[in-house]
């Protein structure tokens, strides 16, 4: 039998969401900063050849340039003022929440509740500012050392640096304000946004490679067939849950004894998301960012960089499957699943798994039985991301096609969705509880004027 928050969900419409006025303002807001987004992402940087850039775009999209294009929605194929994208700010997340679970004074930090939280998200901000200014530099360097530009010099590096810092800072305001004020989550919005954005362009490309014999008519037919398989896989393994049984026992208050429940604790396959795709995806793309762009001029370290960890290539995707399981228990057992949180809150509810004590036991027993699901689920989403990735490569196709952004885009599509019926959901509660404080009203006033009728006689 459904529950009422199921049979309610079944009953949201559009007459709800008219009625939601906070949530459709939490909308506007968010579609108006992604709107300034894509905007900001075709205002180029001062002093760049634009016929050059998009020359050398044109041969480096089946390449490490795509998968660059792909995370930052086009915008470094334009080198607009988003051209670094939101990536400094995620690596410098990775850091600091590896630094978090590895220096004894942050962890201390990060138990101080909010204000220990406003210090870890400050450091991070000072490390985004840190990355985004050497990855500017670098980048300002490579596009001169590629001819690139129109007038090469410190002029022009001065202006691309704080330009694209500039825009990066304003792409990591906007991705905090958006939980905060709008809907879903900022950061990965952004990058869904710009995939999303792009998605017309590459298929078009695509098809046109078919019409003029580049790629064959079964070829096409085959990865049309890998994409659909691909996006119905991800949905299914997305809504996958392993439940444990919760019990609550009988309980007194005052005079009244309250029959006790059961409930499950719902764990996902996959209870980080996105998030593991898109760290190992920076990782992966911090040191190579720049050198793509220096070309042959690339010194030789570059290039061995370049040679190895090259899309594709053994080495690349050793690393990205590696980086993609190890981001899955990090963030699923550090951020998104922590045991020893989830324990400590049933034990205050009095809640409690059948045959496992309260407390560490219970920890002990979810950190058990969450690092078994991780398996399938690190797993699935290192499957997911590299079989796309290889057949991509081989076929020279756009890297809109891989499976890191049909990933992102299934994912980030699937947690904005929940996110709009929970705000909808919330409505409904609030209307019935003030239908029913008016009828307890009335009701009230009712029988306190029958009550003194009598006494008036």
């Amino acid at each position: 039998m459904a529950s009422a928050a199921e049979q309610m969900a079944a009953n949201l419409s559009w007459s709800t969401f008219g009625k939601a006025t906070e949530l459709r303002q939490r909308i506007l807001f968010t579609i108006g900063l992604l709107i300034i987004y894509r905007l900001g992402t075709y205002i180029p940087v001062p002093g760049i050849d634009g016929g050059a850039l998009r020359e050398f775009m044109e041969q480096a999209a089946a390449g490490l340039g795509g998968v660059v294009n792909l995370f930052t929605g086009g915008a470094i194929g334009r080198m607009g003022v988003f051209a670094l994208g939101i990536m400094p700010y995620i690596s410098a997340s990775i850091i600091v929440q590896l630094m978090t679970a590895m220096v004894p004074a942050l962890e201390q930090l990060k138990k101080e509740g909010e204000q220990g939280r406003k210090k870890i998200n400050q450091s991070t901000r000072y490390g985004t500012v840190f990355l985004a200014t050497f990855q500017a530099y670098g980048l300002a360097v490579s596009l001169e050392a590629g001819n690139l530009v129109t007038d090469p010099g410190w002029f022009f590096r001065v202006a691309c640096v704080v330009t694209l810092v500039g825009g990066t800072m304003f792409l990591m305001w906007r991705g905090e304000q958006i939980p905060a004020r709008g809907i879903g989550n900022g950061i990965s919005l952004i990058i869904f946004v710009g995939i999303i954005a792009e998605i017309p362009g590459a298929l078009a490309q695509f098809f046109e490679s078919g019409r003029t014999g580049a790629i064959s008519t079964p070829v096409i037919l085959g990865i049309i067939a890998m994409l659909l398989a691909t996006l119905t896989f991800v949905v299914f393994m997305e809504r996958s849950l392993r439940k444990i049984h919760i019990q609550y026992p009988r309980r007194q208050v005052g005079m009244k004894v309250y029959d006790g429940g059961s409930s499950h604790l719902p764990i996902k396959v996959n209870p980080a998301g996105v998030i593991p795709a898109i760290f190992a995806s920076s990782l992966l793309l911090l040191p190579t960012t720049i050198s793509t762009f220096s070309g042959q001029n690339a010194g030789p370290v570059m290039q061995w960089i370049l040679a190895l960890f090259g899309p594709g290539q053994p080495l690349y995707l050793l690393f990205f499957a590696g980086m993609i399981v190890f981001f899955t228990y990090f963030y699923t057992l550090n951020v998104s699943f922590k045991v020893d949180d989830v324990a400590d809150n049933l034990k205050s509810q009095n809640g409690f798994v059948p045959g496992i004590r309260p407390g560490p036991k219970t920890a002990e027993y979810l950190e058990y039985v969450v690092n078994r699901v991780l398996v399938l689920g690190s797993a699935y989403l290192a499957l997911v991301v590299l079989l796309p990735e290889i057949v991509r490569t081989q076929l020279s196709i756009t890297a809109y096609f891989g499976g890191t952004s049909i990933l992102i885009i299934v994912s980030v599509g699937m947690d904005t969705v929940q996110q709009v019926q929970s705000h909808l959901l919330a409505h409904q509660y609030e209307g019935l509880i003030e239908k029913s404080q008016l009828r307890g009203r009335k009701s009230g006033g009712t029988s306190r004027t029958k009550r003194k009728g009598p006494a008036r006689r």
